[in-house]
């Protein structure tokens, strides 16, 4: 306990020494959250440290996260404290792939989720997040051809939703692959009373959230939810139930018990864990600010399309 809070300490020095600020996602470690200015999910902090007047960010998430907030603030010096935190659901598609993709389907709109490399999203027509998906779907002409990326139990659900032909790329990630409907029902045996809520990137969720969409109930109570990291935290603190059964990677677990501590929840997969949320330390993130390491810039003929992408999501949504 004493190193840790001597490295708190050096951390906060540093910052303030340095005028940074420091983001976390919300599948980090809890030390990790805790020495965050902000916690999140990853396109919403982003928008945070942008807003703010700080000269450096440091990013506690994983490599396309880092990039996204370089794009979005690129007079910040963005540092990842492990350059090695990547993600399975960003690396099913690279920018090779999607130009040859287009080459096939030249008159089709691209509709990229946001846990894309800067290279996809510099070549896709929009950015989304399972939270506006439908809505930006539902915004593109309707003669228009649909490539949707990388994750295919997203881009299922929205194809059923919307009732619009899509090409879905099949990418997935693979911790959210790995939750299946049988770890929810017997969950939902485990613990009648308690809420659903799942994670629109779980391998099991396409079927749910189009029977949950047209009116069906999925389990005995009808208590069931599909929300995105950020929507898990509102919806929580807003809901009168005290139990939840919470299907996305367990570090989300942590948010939602210390802003909720009056109220219950249950991982709905216990080893739902993504390595590579798990690689950033509080001694990384020490190391980040001595060293300024590792940065993360994003060209800047890539980061003017990369954002394009992201900004006409924005004007949809907004």
């Amino acid at each position: 306990m004493k190193d840790r809070n001597r490295i708190e300490e050096e951390i906060k020095r540093l910052k303030k020494q340095k005028n940074a600020v420091i983001l976390a996602h919300n599948y980090q470690l809890p030390e990790v959250q805790d020495i965050a200015d902000f916690t999140g999910d990853s396109l919403s902090l982003s928008q945070e440290a942008a807003k703010t007047q700080a000269d450096m960010i440091v990013f506690c998430g994983v490599h396309f996260m880092a990039e996204t907030a370089s794009i979005i603030s690129p007079d910040k010096k963005v540092l990842i404290p492990d350059e090695k935190a990547g993600c399975s659901l960003a690396d099913t598609i690279n920018a090779e792939q999607l130009k040859k993709w287009k080459e096939e389907n030249p008159d089709s709109v691209v509709v990229s989720y946001v846990n894309t490399t800067a290279e996809v999203k510099a070549l896709s027509d929009y950015c989304c997040t399972s939270a506006n998906a439908v809505q930006i779907v539902n915004s593109v002409p309707v003669e228009k051809g649909i490539l949707f990326l990388p994750d295919m139990f997203l881009g299922a659900y929205v194809a059923k939703v919307t009732g619009r032909k899509i090409h879905i790329w099949p990418g997935e990630c693979h911790v959210h692959a790995g939750i299946r409907k049988q770890d929810l029902d017997e969950m939902q045996n485990s613990h009648p009373d308690a809420e659903m809520i799942i994670h629109p990137e779980c391998g099991c969720t396409t079927n749910l959230m189009y029977q949950a969409t047209n009116g069906s109930s999925i389990n005995g109570n009808g208590h069931v939810k599909f929300l995105s990291t950020g929507g898990m935290i509102k919806h929580v603190k807003e809901s009168p139930l005290r139990e939840f059964i919470i299907a996305t990677e367990t570090g989300m677990l942590y948010p939602l018990r210390k802003g909720n501590p009056d109220k219950i929840f249950h991982p709905a997969r216990e080893n739902a864990v993504c390595k590579y949320m798990k690689m950033i330390t509080l001694s990384k993130v020490l190391r980040s600010l001595e060293e300024d390491i590792f940065e993360v810039r994003v060209p800047i003929h890539t980061a003017l399309k990369a954002k394009r992408s992201i900004d006409r999501m924005l004007e949809v949504t907004n």
